[in-house]
């Protein structure tokens, strides 16, 4: 099981994006995970750069911490993934949850991705199976099996800590769409209850924040906060009711900016698509198929 400490939690929060990553680690020198990190992209132009990536770069030598994981709690649709350069600059294994081999399988049909393409996960380091443990340092870290937003999310819970990627939002916006693919409402509900079951003080650091108009950017919350205050998933919510209102709400949703840059990149780890014959990478925008 986790160890009873409570970690120190430096969130950055990236304004394009609404995304906030994480550094967790217990003390100053010490070991650290960095959790859902953001490459900056620019839809119109096609162009990457490293300015949300340098924050936590600047933050992790600051502090003097050894990066040991590089973690995504999902293949996110919302941004990219600056994994790969964080790994250049600050070393550190990549690991997602097992799961996102269903995802790659998925989307390798959708992109109608290279033969080669590989579904079984190996762009990653390591692949986190439900509830294994793993070591940030003096740390103990453990992957809970959320899924729901997409079939293969994972939160991260460590000490008192857990980052519940898309699982959950602030309270008073709620919760994740469910209508990706792979997604399902009621499997979003049963992993929201699976975190809310978590003892009344825990933790929580959201992966984004869309604040309404009346208050600033919030990441972190609690159990008690959530199952008292989250306007979808409060208790005395029930299943079928959570499942009416996600499944006609997401209806109404807008497919997300970066979803198809996003998924190409998230997949292959944060790494480009294999460079054409002049030597540049290329995305590709499936026409009428989604």
């Amino acid at each position: 099981m986790p160890t009873a400490l409570n970690p120190i939690v430096h969130g950055i929060f990236d304004a394009a994006t609404w995304t906030v990553t994480y550094v967790v680690y217990e003390k100053e020198g010490s070991a650290c995970a960095i959790i859902d990190s953001v490459l900056d992209y620019d839809p119109k132009s096609g162009r990457t750069s490293t300015q949300s990536a340098d924050q936590v770069i600047a933050f992790v030598r600051e502090k003097n911490l050894q990066v040991q994981w590089i973690l995504e709690t999902h293949a996110h649709a919302d941004h990219l993934t600056a994994a790969p350069y964080l790994k250049a600059q600050l070393g550190g294994q990549t690991a997602i949850g097992d799961h996102i081999t269903a995802v790659q399988r998925v989307f390798k049909g959708v992109f109608n991705l290279e033969a080669n393409f590989k579904e079984d996960g190996t762009q990653f380091d390591h692949l986190l199976q439900m509830d294994e443990t793993f070591a940030i340092g003096n740390l103990s870290a453990k992957a809970l099996y959320v899924p729901g937003h997409t079939p293969a999310c994972v939160a991260y819970q460590v000490g008192d800590a857990v980052f519940v990627g898309d699982t959950l939002f602030m309270p008073d916006v709620g919760s994740a769409r469910c209508d990706f693919p792979g997604g399902c409402a009621k499997t979003l509900y049963a992993s929201a209850r699976k975190i809310l079951s978590l003892p009344d003080s825990t933790r929580l650091f959201m992966c984004h924040d869309y604040p309404p108009e009346n208050r600033a950017v919030r990441f972190e919350t609690t159990v008690a906060e959530q199952r008292a205050h989250n306007i979808h998933l409060h208790d005395g919510i029930v299943e079928a009711e959570f499942v009416r209102m996600r499944t006609a709400r997401d209806a109404t949703l807008a497919m997300p900016v970066l979803i198809l840059p996003a998924v190409q990149i998230n997949i292959r780890a944060g790494e480009f698509p294999p460079k054409d014959d002049n030597g540049v990478s290329y995305l590709k925008i499936p026409l009428n198929a989604l």
